[in-house]
């Protein structure tokens, strides 16, 4: 189902929308228009549909690239999950994972300081109280911020959607301020906010470990963005029971039932324009020939990179970009590594934690990270200053059914491009000795660190591989590897560019979504789905979802 491939016969008559790129983003805004009676058909460039949802398999062992938690997943009056039920017909189910769903830890691994972060917000307090108690007022002044930055998000939401017009009229005369405070946040770093609040560096670190989740660091990241993706996970963190690919099968089912389509090996190489420059279809390259397909509609979920400067004529691009603002206000994001490791035993043998890991060298997370991105390839291989260390068997209850005695371990870290840079117009799989020693090198010296944790986990190696930021470009059609798309520093978050990224482009029958026009993450890119068809639709779906789940 979510590896049907590409062919003209395939392709429904009278279509009323395409999408490019069947991540979340892409898949929520077909399902919502399919929803509301439209024939919609999705194009993948890859061999599967899904995205960050992909899952492979590799010597009986089932990894996951993109999709390691979720929140806002305890309740069908979570306005996300009630959302993705109706893009999946309800078909998703949830694993609970610990309430100390991350540990912290700060230091090398035989002296390290780990610390626990559970949901629900009066443990969550009631125990960093217990590791700090002097600094009590502090934890209860972050959570209130926290609180308050997630309930302005709505903020950024209503400017993506409103007329731009409106926005300046709202801005000019200061009744934006009266309706949200969200840009009052956004413009503060979150270093400044917890360094604001502490003096402590641990306790900063702590209130800031989960930067990795979005990429950028305490420095240069929005702490409104910070607080949001904070207050995520405060009601639980969950997986979704059978693995992420479930996520696609759902959603991909319940569009093909609605007369859609997701086709993949459906490579998109130009939005095809009239003459009156709107967009009324696009051509797809497959087998050494092109095929134009039309409809009134397209909405890209490739990116803001990939839709302006690869897949629309440049004279279109420079006019956006004076007329839109959208590539002022986007830079690329970092990119990352991940190692797979295939582990013989299952979890309760091996004592694996149904929780992450988040391990840094240090305290000090934007230092560590700055100097670690300027090292050169060579020297960052063995100075990998953070990592994050999942175990998708101990999270999804019906692993151990599927793959008996057998256990995965996924670690991901942030990498610079450039590293790798030099082989990207080499064929996939066929980089040379040098490329593959040096992913090598960073993947061994990463496990090496890894086992300084567990241990136990070091002779029980079956299979293991890593992947570089070449790696996500390819699968991913990431333009450089960057994991999290537009870098989320404070410039993205200001009232201009939360005000030019946004679904409706300048150009006709155009629309854009993703976790570039919301932010990252798997809520980020379907909650930008859902922004996406209240703008193709002329409709408040957000308030009719919320009647609906009120009901």
């Amino acid at each position: 189902l979510i590896k049907n491939g590409f062919a003209l016969k395939k392709v429904p008559e009278n279509l009323d929308a395409i999408v490019i790129g069947s991540g979340v983003g892409g898949l929520s805004v077909a399902a919502t228009l399919a929803r509301a009676g439209k024939k919609v058909l999705v194009l993948e460039q890859h061999d599967q549909a899904g995205g960050c949802c992909h899952t492979f398999y590799e010597k009986g062992y089932e990894f996951d690239t993109g999709i390691h938690y979720i929140g806002q997943m305890h309740s069908n009056k979570s306005l996300s999950k009630f959302y993705l039920d109706q893009c999946s017909d309800g078909q998703i189910g949830w694993c609970p994972m610990d309430q100390a769903f991350d540990i912290a830890s700060f230091g090398k691994p035989e002296e390290s300081r780990k610390y626990r972060i559970l949901s629900d917000v009066e443990s969550y307090k009631k125990q960093l109280s217990e590791y700090f108690p002097e600094e009590k007022d502090a934890i209860e002044k972050y959570v209130q911020l926290v609180k308050e930055t997630s309930r302005n998000s709505a903020g950024m939401f209503i400017v993506k959607l409103l007329p731009k017009w409106v926005i300046s009229g709202l801005s000019a005369t200061g009744l934006l301020g009266v309706i949200t405070k969200f840009f009052k946040s956004s413009n503060r770093s979150t270093l400044e906010v917890v360094s604001g609040l502490t003096k402590n560096k641990d306790l900063q670190a702590v209130f800031s470990y989960i930067y990795g989740d979005y990429g950028t660091a305490p420095k240069n990241s929005s702490f409104a963005i910070h607080g949001l993706l904070v207050n995520h996970y405060m009601k639980g963190a969950f997986y979704p029971l059978g693995g992420p690919a479930e996520i696609t099968y759902h959603m991909v089912s319940f569009i093909n039932k609605s007369h859609g389509k997701v086709l993949v090996r459906a490579k998109v190489s130009e939005i095809l324009l009239d003459d009156n420059q709107k967009a009324v279809g696009v051509r797809v390259v497959k087998g050494g020939e092109s095929h134009c397909i039309y409809a009134p509609c397209i909405v890209s979920d490739a990116g803001v990179y990939n839709t302006f400067e690869k897949l629309l004529p440049q004279s279109i691009t420079d006019r956006s970009r004076e007329k839109f603002g959208h590539l002022h206000y986007a830079k690329h994001g970092v990119s990352y590594m991940s190692v797979f490791v295939g582990l013989k035993g299952d979890s309760k043998t091996l004592n694996l934690p149904n929780s992450n890991l988040w391990a840094y060298d240090s305290n000090n997370l934007s230092e560590d990270m700055e100097e670690y991105l300027s090292m050169s390839a060579a020297e960052a291989a063995s100075n990998v200053p953070m990592m994050f260390v999942s175990f998708p068997s101990a999270k999804d209850t019906s692993w151990q059914e599927r793959f008996p005695n057998k256990s995965a371990c996924v670690i991901v870290t942030l990498a610079n491009y450039e590293w790798f840079e030099q082989w990207e117009q080499e064929r996939v799989m066929h980089r040379g000795e040098d490329y593959d020693s040096l992913k090598e090198e960073f993947g061994r010296n990463i496990w090496d660190k890894a086992c300084r944790f567990f241990p136990q986990l070091r002779d029980c190696v079956d299979y293991f591989d890593i992947s570089s930021p070449l790696t996500h470009k390819y699968y991913l059609n990431a333009d450089r590897g960057d994991c999290y798309g537009i870098d989320h520093d404070i410039s993205r978050f200001t009232l201009e560019s939360t005000t030019s990224l946004r679904s409706k482009t300048d150009i006709p029958g155009l629309y854009l979504t993703g976790q570039d026009i919301f932010i990252d993450g798997f809520t980020g890119a379907l909650m930008s789905g859902l922004g996406c068809s209240c703008s193709i639709l002329g409709r408040n779906l957000v308030s009719e979802l919320t009647k609906k789940m009120k009901a």
